[in-house]
Protein backbone atom coordinates (compact mmCIF):
# COMPACT_ATOMS: atom_id res chain seq x y z
CA UNK A 1 0.00 0.00 0.00
CA UNK A 2 1.59 3.51 -1.34
CA UNK A 3 1.37 6.34 1.55
CA UNK A 4 -1.37 8.54 0.44
CA UNK A 5 -2.12 12.56 0.89
CA UNK A 6 -5.33 13.65 0.80
CA UNK A 7 -8.33 12.23 -1.94
CA UNK A 8 -10.91 14.52 -3.09
CA UNK A 9 -13.89 12.31 -3.95
CA UNK A 10 -16.15 14.02 -6.71
CA UNK A 11 -19.57 13.21 -6.31
CA UNK A 12 -19.02 11.84 -2.61
CA UNK A 13 -23.14 11.27 -2.01
CA UNK A 14 -23.42 9.73 -4.86
CA UNK A 15 -23.92 5.93 -5.88
CA UNK A 16 -20.30 5.27 -6.23
CA UNK A 17 -18.60 8.43 -4.34
CA UNK A 18 -20.57 7.95 -1.14
CA UNK A 19 -19.44 4.20 -1.43
CA UNK A 20 -15.82 5.21 -2.45
CA UNK A 21 -15.08 7.65 0.73
CA UNK A 22 -16.96 5.42 2.92
CA UNK A 23 -14.03 2.61 2.30
CA UNK A 24 -11.47 5.14 2.09
CA UNK A 25 -12.04 6.59 5.46
CA UNK A 26 -12.91 3.62 7.20
CA UNK A 27 -9.18 2.48 6.20
CA UNK A 28 -7.74 5.41 7.82
CA UNK A 29 -7.22 7.43 4.55
CA UNK A 30 -7.65 11.29 4.64
CA UNK A 31 -10.93 11.94 2.10
CA UNK A 32 -12.27 15.29 1.21
CA UNK A 33 -15.77 14.87 0.50
CA UNK A 34 -17.25 16.99 -2.52
CA UNK A 35 -20.67 17.54 -2.93
CA UNK A 36 -22.78 20.61 -4.45
CA UNK A 37 -24.05 21.72 -1.05
CA UNK A 38 -20.96 20.10 1.24
CA UNK A 39 -22.77 17.64 2.74
CA UNK A 40 -21.46 15.61 5.43
CA UNK A 41 -19.79 12.51 5.26
CA UNK A 42 -18.78 10.32 8.16
CA UNK A 43 -14.93 11.06 8.84
CA UNK A 44 -14.45 13.09 5.63
CA UNK A 45 -14.25 16.78 5.27
CA UNK A 46 -16.68 18.08 3.20
CA UNK A 47 -16.73 21.03 0.90
CA UNK A 48 -18.83 22.19 -2.11
CA UNK A 49 -18.10 21.78 -5.15
CA UNK A 50 -19.81 22.61 -8.52
CA UNK A 51 -18.66 21.38 -11.86
CA UNK A 52 -20.17 24.54 -12.90
CA UNK A 53 -19.06 26.64 -10.64
CA UNK A 54 -15.14 27.23 -11.34
CA UNK A 55 -14.82 29.74 -8.11
CA UNK A 56 -15.88 26.40 -5.93
CA UNK A 57 -12.77 24.40 -7.31
CA UNK A 58 -9.80 25.83 -5.78
CA UNK A 59 -11.19 24.82 -2.21
CA UNK A 60 -11.96 21.17 -3.48
CA UNK A 61 -8.27 21.02 -4.59
CA UNK A 62 -6.20 22.72 -1.88
CA UNK A 63 -3.80 19.76 -0.70
CA UNK A 64 -5.27 16.97 -2.14
CA UNK A 65 -2.58 14.96 -4.03
CA UNK A 66 -5.22 12.46 -5.74
CA UNK A 67 -8.71 12.14 -7.11
CA UNK A 68 -12.07 10.03 -7.74
CA UNK A 69 -13.62 11.61 -10.82
CA UNK A 70 -17.55 11.36 -11.05
CA UNK A 71 -18.44 13.17 -14.31
CA UNK A 72 -21.38 15.72 -14.15
CA UNK A 73 -24.53 13.52 -14.56
CA UNK A 74 -26.67 13.47 -18.14
CA UNK A 75 -23.72 16.14 -19.41
CA UNK A 76 -23.95 15.08 -23.01
CA UNK A 77 -20.01 16.72 -23.42
CA UNK A 78 -18.63 16.62 -19.89
CA UNK A 79 -15.17 16.69 -21.30
CA UNK A 80 -16.19 21.29 -21.82
CA UNK A 81 -16.36 21.55 -18.01
CA UNK A 82 -13.94 18.62 -16.91
CA UNK A 83 -10.85 19.31 -19.00
CA UNK A 84 -10.11 22.78 -17.58
CA UNK A 85 -10.65 21.37 -13.91
CA UNK A 86 -8.15 18.60 -14.58
CA UNK A 87 -5.47 20.50 -15.56
CA UNK A 88 -6.09 23.31 -12.45
CA UNK A 89 -5.86 19.91 -10.61
CA UNK A 90 -2.46 19.11 -12.06
CA UNK A 91 -1.35 22.23 -11.58
CA UNK A 92 -2.38 22.24 -8.02
CA UNK A 93 -0.62 19.18 -7.63
CA UNK A 94 -2.92 16.00 -8.33
CA UNK A 95 -0.73 13.35 -9.34
CA UNK A 96 -3.40 10.29 -9.86
CA UNK A 97 -6.62 10.70 -11.01
CA UNK A 98 -9.48 8.11 -11.18
CA UNK A 99 -12.18 8.36 -13.35
CA UNK A 100 -15.39 6.38 -13.46
CA UNK A 101 -16.84 6.15 -17.22
CA UNK A 102 -19.13 3.09 -18.67
CA UNK A 103 -17.82 -0.37 -20.32
CA UNK A 104 -20.05 0.77 -22.90
CA UNK A 105 -18.22 4.36 -23.74
CA UNK A 106 -14.64 3.25 -24.80
CA UNK A 107 -11.78 6.13 -24.75
CA UNK A 108 -12.69 8.60 -27.44
CA UNK A 109 -16.40 7.60 -27.77
CA UNK A 110 -18.85 9.73 -26.99
CA UNK A 111 -19.27 11.92 -23.51
CA UNK A 112 -17.03 10.27 -20.98
CA UNK A 113 -15.19 9.01 -23.76
CA UNK A 114 -13.54 12.28 -24.84
CA UNK A 115 -12.59 12.90 -21.25
CA UNK A 116 -10.82 9.49 -20.59
CA UNK A 117 -8.82 9.82 -23.66
CA UNK A 118 -7.35 12.86 -21.94
CA UNK A 119 -6.53 11.51 -19.04
CA UNK A 120 -3.03 10.14 -19.89
CA UNK A 121 -1.76 13.60 -20.95
CA UNK A 122 -2.56 15.07 -18.18
CA UNK A 123 -1.36 12.45 -15.35
CA UNK A 124 1.52 9.92 -15.18
CA UNK A 125 -0.66 8.37 -12.64
CA UNK A 126 -4.22 7.26 -14.04
CA UNK A 127 -6.82 4.61 -14.32
CA UNK A 128 -10.32 4.53 -15.83
CA UNK A 129 -12.90 2.68 -14.11
CA UNK A 130 -15.28 1.04 -16.85
CA UNK A 131 -17.63 -0.90 -14.78
CA UNK A 132 -21.10 -2.11 -16.68
CA UNK A 133 -24.72 -1.20 -15.68
CA UNK A 134 -25.26 -0.65 -11.75
CA UNK A 135 -27.30 -2.88 -9.98
CA UNK A 136 -28.15 0.15 -7.47
CA UNK A 137 -30.42 1.60 -11.07
CA UNK A 138 -33.10 -1.69 -9.40
CA UNK A 139 -32.85 -0.16 -6.07
CA UNK A 140 -32.14 3.36 -5.86
CA UNK A 141 -33.24 6.66 -7.40
CA UNK A 142 -33.00 5.45 -11.18
CA UNK A 143 -35.95 5.68 -13.54
CA UNK A 144 -35.84 1.84 -13.20
CA UNK A 145 -36.11 1.29 -9.41
CA UNK A 146 -38.70 4.06 -9.79
CA UNK A 147 -41.05 1.94 -12.49
CA UNK A 148 -40.45 -0.96 -10.50
CA UNK A 149 -41.96 0.26 -7.15
CA UNK A 150 -45.29 2.47 -9.15
CA UNK A 151 -46.07 -0.17 -12.21
CA UNK A 152 -44.19 -3.30 -11.48
CA UNK A 153 -42.21 -2.85 -14.71
CA UNK A 154 -38.31 -2.35 -16.41
CA UNK A 155 -38.71 -0.46 -19.83
CA UNK A 156 -35.65 -0.68 -21.92
CA UNK A 157 -35.13 -1.64 -25.50
CA UNK A 158 -32.25 -4.03 -24.80
CA UNK A 159 -34.60 -7.19 -26.17
CA UNK A 160 -32.95 -10.24 -24.81
CA UNK A 161 -29.61 -8.56 -24.62
CA UNK A 162 -27.54 -10.07 -21.12
CA UNK A 163 -25.31 -7.17 -19.15
CA UNK A 164 -22.98 -8.39 -16.80
CA UNK A 165 -24.49 -6.09 -13.96
CA UNK A 166 -22.36 -4.86 -10.95
CA UNK A 167 -22.72 -3.39 -7.64
CA UNK A 168 -21.65 -0.59 -6.80
CA UNK A 169 -19.97 -2.04 -3.71
CA UNK A 170 -17.38 -3.76 -6.31
CA UNK A 171 -17.03 -0.58 -8.10
CA UNK A 172 -16.10 1.09 -4.88
CA UNK A 173 -13.84 -1.30 -3.40
CA UNK A 174 -12.05 -1.19 -6.98
CA UNK A 175 -11.73 2.64 -7.00
CA UNK A 176 -10.09 2.24 -3.21
CA UNK A 177 -7.77 0.00 -4.43
CA UNK A 178 -6.49 2.17 -7.31
CA UNK A 179 -6.80 5.60 -5.52
CA UNK A 180 -4.16 4.23 -2.95
CA UNK A 181 -2.49 0.98 -3.97
CA UNK A 182 0.55 0.79 -5.66
CA UNK A 183 -0.74 -0.20 -9.76
CA UNK A 184 0.54 -0.03 -12.76
CA UNK A 185 -0.20 3.55 -14.61
CA UNK A 186 -2.32 3.75 -17.27
CA UNK A 187 -5.00 1.44 -16.19
CA UNK A 188 -8.37 0.87 -18.05
CA UNK A 189 -10.44 -1.23 -16.13
CA UNK A 190 -13.78 -2.72 -17.01
CA UNK A 191 -16.05 -4.19 -14.31
CA UNK A 192 -18.68 -6.88 -14.30
CA UNK A 193 -20.43 -8.73 -12.19
CA UNK A 194 -19.83 -12.37 -11.59
CA UNK A 195 -22.71 -13.32 -14.31
CA UNK A 196 -24.37 -11.81 -17.13
CA UNK A 197 -28.75 -11.12 -17.11
CA UNK A 198 -30.90 -10.01 -19.71
CA UNK A 199 -33.61 -7.46 -18.01
CA UNK A 200 -36.12 -10.51 -18.10
CA UNK A 201 -33.94 -12.36 -15.50
CA UNK A 202 -33.07 -8.95 -13.49
CA UNK A 203 -37.73 -9.01 -13.34
CA UNK A 204 -37.82 -12.66 -12.46
CA UNK A 205 -35.11 -12.66 -9.63
CA UNK A 206 -36.70 -9.40 -8.10
CA UNK A 207 -40.27 -10.99 -7.70
CA UNK A 208 -38.88 -13.81 -6.49
CA UNK A 209 -36.65 -11.86 -3.89
CA UNK A 210 -39.37 -8.88 -3.29
CA UNK A 211 -42.64 -11.01 -3.64
CA UNK A 212 -43.70 -8.47 -5.86
CA UNK A 213 -44.64 -9.06 -9.31
CA UNK A 214 -42.21 -7.51 -11.67
CA UNK A 215 -41.85 -7.94 -15.54
CA UNK A 216 -39.56 -6.15 -17.96
CA UNK A 217 -41.46 -4.06 -21.01
CA UNK A 218 -39.65 -4.17 -24.51
CA UNK A 219 -40.00 -1.00 -26.28
CA UNK A 220 -38.07 -0.13 -29.57
CA UNK A 221 -34.74 2.69 -28.77
CA UNK A 222 -37.23 5.29 -30.32
CA UNK A 223 -39.85 4.52 -28.02
CA UNK A 224 -36.96 4.73 -25.33
CA UNK A 225 -35.79 7.81 -26.60
CA UNK A 226 -39.15 9.57 -25.82
CA UNK A 227 -39.62 7.89 -22.66
CA UNK A 228 -36.52 9.54 -21.37
CA UNK A 229 -36.77 12.54 -23.06
CA UNK A 230 -39.65 13.62 -20.65
CA UNK A 231 -36.93 12.93 -18.15
CA UNK A 232 -33.89 14.46 -19.41
CA UNK A 233 -31.76 16.48 -21.65
CA UNK A 234 -33.35 15.02 -25.51
CA UNK A 235 -29.37 14.51 -26.37
CA UNK A 236 -28.66 12.49 -23.39
CA UNK A 237 -32.01 10.20 -24.09
CA UNK A 238 -30.88 9.75 -27.05
CA UNK A 239 -27.50 8.35 -26.49
CA UNK A 240 -29.44 5.86 -23.59
CA UNK A 241 -31.40 4.57 -26.11
CA UNK A 242 -28.48 4.16 -28.33
CA UNK A 243 -26.81 2.36 -25.39
CA UNK A 244 -29.62 0.35 -24.82
CA UNK A 245 -29.80 -0.93 -28.92
CA UNK A 246 -25.98 -1.94 -28.31
CA UNK A 247 -27.15 -3.84 -25.04
CA UNK A 248 -29.19 -5.76 -27.70
CA UNK A 249 -26.78 -6.49 -30.49
CA UNK A 250 -24.69 -8.14 -27.20
CA UNK A 251 -22.23 -5.45 -26.22
CA UNK A 252 -22.76 -5.91 -22.50
CA UNK A 253 -22.72 -9.90 -22.97
CA UNK A 254 -19.35 -10.42 -21.18
CA UNK A 255 -17.78 -11.23 -17.50
CA UNK A 256 -14.48 -9.66 -16.23
CA UNK A 257 -12.42 -10.77 -13.78
CA UNK A 258 -11.31 -7.18 -12.30
CA UNK A 259 -12.60 -7.56 -9.36
CA UNK A 260 -11.89 -10.41 -8.00
CA UNK A 261 -8.32 -9.71 -9.46
CA UNK A 262 -8.12 -6.36 -7.22
CA UNK A 263 -10.33 -6.98 -4.12
CA UNK A 264 -9.90 -10.27 -3.94
CA UNK A 265 -13.10 -11.50 -2.99
CA UNK A 266 -15.70 -12.73 -5.75
CA UNK A 267 -17.90 -10.16 -7.34
CA UNK A 268 -21.35 -9.63 -5.45
CA UNK A 269 -24.65 -11.25 -7.57
CA UNK A 270 -27.90 -9.75 -7.95
CA UNK A 271 -29.65 -11.71 -5.97
CA UNK A 272 -27.76 -11.11 -2.95
CA UNK A 273 -27.88 -7.50 -3.42
CA UNK A 274 -31.25 -7.67 -3.57
CA UNK A 275 -31.54 -9.67 -0.28
CA UNK A 276 -29.25 -7.04 1.11
CA UNK A 277 -31.10 -4.12 0.35
CA UNK A 278 -34.67 -5.20 0.72
CA UNK A 279 -34.74 -7.22 3.24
Amino acid sequence: MSTAGTTLVIGATGTTGSRTAARLTAAGHRVRAASRHATAVPGAEPVAFDWYDPATHAAALGGVDRVYLVPPPGDPDPAAVMLPFLRRARAAGVHRAVLLSSSAIPEGGPAVGMVHRALPGLFDQWAVLRPSWFMQNFTGGHAHAVSIRQDGAIWTATGSGRVGFVDAEDIAAVAAHVLTGEHAPGTDLVLTGPQTLDHDDIAAITTEVTGRPVVHRRLSPAQLRDRLAALMPPEFAALLADLDRAIAHGSEDRVTDTVPRLTGRPAGTFRALLERETR
